[in-house]
């Protein structure tokens, strides 16, 4: 029943979770409990920290109780839960990492990602044109690999991935070169001044003492600067950028647009719009 507020779980509860190590980050429970409150919904988020090393464990667990729908999934586990489900839409075959799983009708479980499509209908929305110059992505994670094949679909050329760990940039583009031969380039100095986006899907940012991904000021006028970060809201990052004069994109983005793709594929109804989440934001 639309607008009946669920004021604290029952019995007949349905329970949903977000998976991360850390989790002390996540904004995903504030943004689907108010959903689930507005609409009438009755249902739950909670976050839950797990380790790489407990992981299938608590996926197996999560799986097993009756009245848990669904999964979401954040660092570090992107690629650990794509083979935890017995089904895998397109992206997740593509990419190779999800950060949403659900319960189908029959039992099976299926997963999806929808970082990428959340992130780039963000720079779409604030009149970012993808096919005017360079993009460099610093991150080739769960989130960057979504993100690396979004920005392709949209019509991005020239797409130059970093990414501290060896192999990690070269096993994205490796991934992807079969639908976008050419496409993903990996260098270890990526032409920031010529870019038109520049983005970081690290982790960097986090905390308060982490380095910058890369050095913002090296940008051409007009460079639009994004972060995959959530929490903080401002990162130092973004910051800088915003103190020279870049366009920025916040993290918070990138979720809010997933938010009505999160009720499609957990079967909740019609989307929502994620204008009016504005006032969390």
């Amino acid at each position: 029943m639309p607008n009946q507020m669920i004021s604290s779980p029952e019995g007949g509860t349905r329970l949903y979770a977000v998976l991360g190590d850390p989790v002390a980050q996540v904004l995903a429970p504030g943004l689907m409990n108010r959903l689930f409150a507005e609409e009438g919904i009755d249902a739950v988020m909670v976050p839950v920290q797990v380790s790489a090393e407990r992981l299938g464990a608590v996926v197996a667990g999560l799986k097993s109780m009756g009245n848990c729908d669904g999964i979401l999934v954040t660092i570090p586990h992107k690629f650990a839960v794509a083979h935890l489900v017995e089904r895998r839409s397109g992206m997740v075959e593509l990419t190779g990492a999800a950060n949403a799983l659900r319960r189908d009708p029959d039992g099976a479980w299926s997963a999806d990602n929808f970082d990428g499509r959340g992130f780039v209908t963000g720079l779409l929305k604030a009149g970012q044109d993808l096919r005017s110059g360079p993009v460099v992505l610093f991150g080739a994670g769960g989130a960057g690999v979504s993100i690396a094949a979004a920005l392709l679909e949209q019509g991005v050329r020239e797409l130059h991935v970093v990414d501290p760990v060896p192999g990690k940039a070269a096993a994205l583009a490796e991934r992807l070169s079969g639908r976008w031969p050419g496409a993903v380039r990996t260098t270890a100095r990526p032409p920031l001044e010529d870019a038109s986006v520049a983005i970081n899907a690290t982790p960097l940012g986090l905390r308060p003492e982490d380095p910058l991904p890369f050095e913002p000021s090296v940008l051409s006028p007009g460079t639009r600067v994004a972060d995959i970060i959530m929490k903080p809201a401002e990162t130092r990052l973004l910051r800088e950028a915003a103190s020279l004069g870049y366009p920025v994109q916040p993290g918070i983005y990138m979720l809010a647009e997933q938010i009505g793709l999160y009720r499609e594929f957990f079967r909740l109804g019609e989307g929502v719009q994620a204008a009016a989440l504005a006032p969390v934001l």
